[in-house]
């Protein structure tokens, strides 16, 4: 058996994992100071994130392959939540727009929407974000078997 190389990019790693946790921390801070508890939908992204912080931590603690595929998955999930979010913030940016100017269309309502600062469209992009970046930190993970690029 050849002996595993060591990680030559452990210090970017945990360079990475340090800002996925600042980013979590700001993100979750956020949402905490707006007031982002109302209903299940909004206290989803609140409850995810601290799990994602939780999830961060625990890789950053130890390098397990069980570890390192708990923490994609759920940084998977980040992402995927982030995307409803931006549909959910949009569909009310609309409703909202529609209300307001029920002859606006198109283009225009589109812009309209997007540029609303109440609900902001595209904030919980930052989810999106935060999880794609947070993948990059485990590609090629070392606690993961090696893949054969010839299969």
């Amino acid at each position: 058996m050849t002996p595993t190389p060591p990680d030559a990019f452990a210090g970017l790693r945990r360079l990475m994992l340090a800002v996925v946790l600042l980013g979590l921390l700001g993100t979750l801070s956020d949402l905490i100071l707006l007031k982002h508890y109302e209903n299940g939908w909004q206290i989803a992204p609140i409850a995810l994130l601290a799990l994602l912080f939780g999830a961060t931590v625990w890789l950053g603690l130890g390098s397990g392959a069980a570890r390192v595929h708990c923490f994609r998955f759920l940084m998977g999930l980040s992402v995927a939540v982030g995307l409803t979010g931006m549909l959910l913030h949009y569909r009310g940016g609309m409703e909202f727009q529609t209300e307001t100017y029920p002859d606006l269309g198109g283009w225009k309502l589109f812009l309209k929407v997007v540029r609303s600062k109440s609900p902001p469209a595209l904030a919980p992009g930052a989810m999106v974000q935060l999880g794609l970046f947070a993948l990059l930190a485990t590609y090629r993970h070392p606690a993961l078997p090696a893949r054969d690029p010839a299969a």
